[in-house]
């Protein structure tokens, strides 16, 4: 197995950072703001340079609400939907409460991937999650390495063959490398099921930012404690109703009431392992299949010379 990793980046978390980070003062010469693109073409330069993946993949955002997870859970990301973009019309690789000035920058960031050979990787009715799940679940011959700012990532790190989450939440310069040792150590879960583990506290504690109600009165502790009893969900669903001593007459009352909720939510927090992506070419570090032409149009219409630059540089040198 080489050393070098397939890196796959969660492309909608890193452009909202990007977007959030870099002042709106930074425009085109037409004075188009362009700070989440010349945000997000920094970040992938800075990547590749420190990273130097063998292959590298922008996952999109294909659905930001997938109808399969609706349907488990009315609740998933609903607020997000009342938030005001319920029925709007989003280009594909746009997730919800898509500011203003940062709609029409997203496609400006996938022509900047295609002229720079840079795949992209996408599944119909499927979130970025899925594409990293199934992208990473089904390789064998190099490392993987995924870049997110999203927790639900932590779930698919396993050490054999190695997948490992660069975690961006609190921005790159305090990305954590994640390992299923890591994961385990930063939120108490058994180090043998990490990733798996994670999901299951996760579905436990609940996400009000995704719309998870959680089972009241379960924290993350606590979820972690529970979910470090047993060896699978399934198990833990069984304990509730079959008097299993692990489970304890308190969490057992807790589990019991909010059991509509369990039976439900599985496949709303598991990411998909088996989504049908389409890539935008093979997936394979670019550079020999870029059109440098249409990038340098693209860099100079739009002001990008310096990033488009040290993104050609840090591409032509992973590809050495």
């Amino acid at each position: 197995m080489s050393e070098r990793p397939l890196m796959l980046l969660d492309s909608a978390s890193m452009y909202f950072r990007a977007y959030f980070g870099v002042p709106e003062s930074v425009t085109a010469p037409d004075g188009t703001p362009v700070n989440a693109v010349r945000g997000f073409t920094d970040m992938i330069a800075r990547l590749v340079t420190e990273h130097r993946p063998a292959r590298l993949v922008a996952c999109l955002d294909l659905d930001w609400r997938p109808a399969f997870r609706v349907a488990a859970l009315p609740s998933y990301k609903a607020h997000r939907v009342e938030a005001g973009r319920a029925g709007d019309e989003v280009p594909a690789g746009v997730p919800e409460e898509v500011p203003d000035t940062l709609a029409p920058q997203v496609p400006l960031i996938m022509e900047v991937l295609a002229a720079a050979g840079i795949a992209t990787g996408g599944a119909a009715g499927c979130e970025a999650d899925d594409v990293i799940g199934t992208l990473a679940h089904r390789e064998a011959a190099d490392p993987v390495l995924a870049v997110s700012g999203d927790r639900d990532l932590m779930q698919i790190v396993r050490d054999e063959p190695p997948v490992r989450l660069l975690y961006i939440g609190r921005g790159l310069n305090k990305a954590e490398n994640l390992g299923p040792a890591e994961v385990a150590e930063k939120f108490g879960v058994p180090p043998e099921r990490a990733g798996a583990a994670y999901a299951e506290m996760a579905m436990l504690r609940g996400d009000p930012s995704d719309g998870l109600p959680g089972v009241p009165g379960v924290g993350a502790k606590t979820a972690a404690t529970l979910v470090g009893r047993f060896g699978s969900w399934a198990e833990l669903l069984a304990a509730v109703g079959d008097g299993d001593t692990r489970l304890g007459p308190g969490p057992r009352s807790k589990l019991a009431a909010a059991r509509e909720y369990l039976d439900a939510v599985e496949p709303v927090v598991r990411v998909l392992t088996d989504a049908e992506v389409e890539h935008s070419r093979d997936d394979v570090l670019p550079t020999a299949f870029a059109d440098p032409a249409r990038l340098e149009e693209l860099a100079q219409r739009w002001g990008l010379q310096s990033s488009v630059g040290r993104l050609r540089t840090a591409l032509e040198s992973a590809a050495r």
